[in-house]
């Protein structure tokens, strides 16, 4: 079997990571990697940094032995930052995997009517504006260069 692809989906929370994590994994069929699913079903506090970076690396190194073994792995990990993603692209790499960036970069009003709306829901992941606010500092938007460092998905391009 030959090795697979590692996608990693980046945005700040309300930007549709989620959402486009779920579809790639069944367009590609694909594993999904979400912290954040397997924190609500164990009752963690999904807020808790130190737990989050400890588990983000441990459901990482699953996923790219998974990528490995030939399969397509998809990241919903949130990759806030340039260094985030590029450690993951680098790791994904020196396994021998294809690495695709799939960035969602929506504007904070926008973002936080949808989190408005999902924190309603049951079994939801609760973010309160003033932490949506914070967040802010954080995020790093991929450029044009950081772009053209990851591989095309394969087959025709989407618009």
């Amino acid at each position: 079997m030959g090795v697979g692809r590692v996608l990693l989906v980046c945005g700040m929370p309300g930007a549709g990571k989620s959402t486009l994590a779920r579809r790639l994994a069944a367009e590609r069929d694909g594993v999904l990697l979400c912290p954040d699913d397997w924190f609500v079903a164990l009752g963690l506090d999904p807020h808790d940094a130190r737990r989050r970076r400890a588990f983000e690396r441990l459901q990482g190194a699953q996923g790219l032995d998974l990528a490995v073994r030939g399969l397509t792995v998809v990241f919903d990990f949130g990759l806030w930052t340039r260094p985030d993603r590029r450690r993951w692209r680098d790791r994904a790499r020196s396994a021998g995997a294809a690495v695709e960036l799939h960035a969602l970069d929506v504007p904070l009003v926008e973002r936080w009517r949808r989190v408005e709306r999902r924190n309603a829901e049951p079994g939801a992941v609760v973010i309160s504006r003033g932490q949506l606010e914070s967040f802010e500092r954080w995020w790093q938007p991929p450029d044009a260069d950081e772009l053209a460092s990851y591989d095309a998905p394969p087959g025709p391009s989407r618009p």
